[in-house]
């Protein structure tokens, strides 16, 4: 709940329909996230999946700059 006592809509999945883990950096080449990440995004709180996608913004960033 918000500090408002409101209900925080939850983050939609950052899933891409490409699923494939790359065995050296054990994330998903679609979407960049772990399999913990994957696992535990349908129980997680929308503050918590928040904090998801803040990581994997920052992995994206990152894997672009390495481009």
């Amino acid at each position: 709940m918000s500090r408002t006592g409101e209900l925080e809509p939850s983050p939609l999945s950052p899933c891409l329909g490409i699923c494939l883990m790359d065995p050296q950096t054990r994330m998903c080449r679609g979407c960049l996230r772990t399999i913990d990440e994957i696992r535990d995004w349908y129980d997680a709180s929308a503050a918590d999946k928040r904090a998801i996608l803040v990581r994997l913004a920052a992995r994206r960033a990152a894997a672009e700059s390495a481009s």
